[in-house]
């Protein structure tokens, strides 16, 4: 029952707001100035992501695919170590999709004569194919995210997050020399 409605409030009740739902737009428009970053930056992330796999899931690719497919259509004949680093995953976790992939027919790996130990992973016709299919549809999320929105205002957030990752991977390479471990992934320049 709310206080008003029979209900009396004391008085660490009444200095403490309650929070909308986290995550809500509601919780962002109220959100102190003090939120963390991280959290809006999580949070706008998450939706660029779902409404990306709404748009793949109409041409039946998978999410995780989506990444390995933008790095191949940019360098197509990668080792599965360089695509890996490429993507920021594990090893591990590339040799999965890869070989799901490699049974949807949207890539092959070769082992290259000159070197048998290194796996080179090659787009297929029908790989090659999806990009057509596929990226208009992320340029369509990144329209619909950025309506309203100044190009100025692009401009500054643009650089304000390119900044951001700049100071963490700077971050990441002291962490070793502050008594942390470095964090997971792969911050480098490409």
């Amino acid at each position: 029952m709310h206080a008003g409605q029979g209900e009396t409030m004391n008085k660490s009740e009444a200095r403490i707001p309650r929070d909308p739902q986290p995550g809500s737009l509601k919780h962002w428009r109220e959100a102190l100035p003090e939120e963390r970053m991280a959290h809006l930056v999580k949070d706008a992330a998450r939706t660029f992501s779902r409404s990306l796999q709404a748009r793949l899931k109409e041409h039946d690719v998978l999410y995780g695919h989506w990444t390995f497919l933008r790095i191949l259509w940019q360098t197509d004949g990668l080792t599965q170590r360089q695509l890996s680093e490429q993507a920021g995953v594990a090893e591990p976790t590339t040799f999965s999709a890869l070989k799901t992939m490699e049974t949807l027919g949207y890539l092959t790996r070769q082992k290259l004569p000159d070197n048998r130990k290194q796996v080179r992973v090659f787009l297929t016709p029908k790989g090659v194919a999806l990009r057509t299919a596929l990226v208009p549809g992320a340029i369509e999320v990144n329209r619909i995210a950025l309506a309203g929105i100044s190009q100025e205002d692009i401009a500054a957030t643009r650089r304000t997050l390119l900044a951001m990752i700049e100071n963490l991977a700077a971050d990441d390479l002291v962490a070793p020399r502050n008594g942390r471990d470095p964090a997971p992934g792969n911050f480098s320049e490409e």
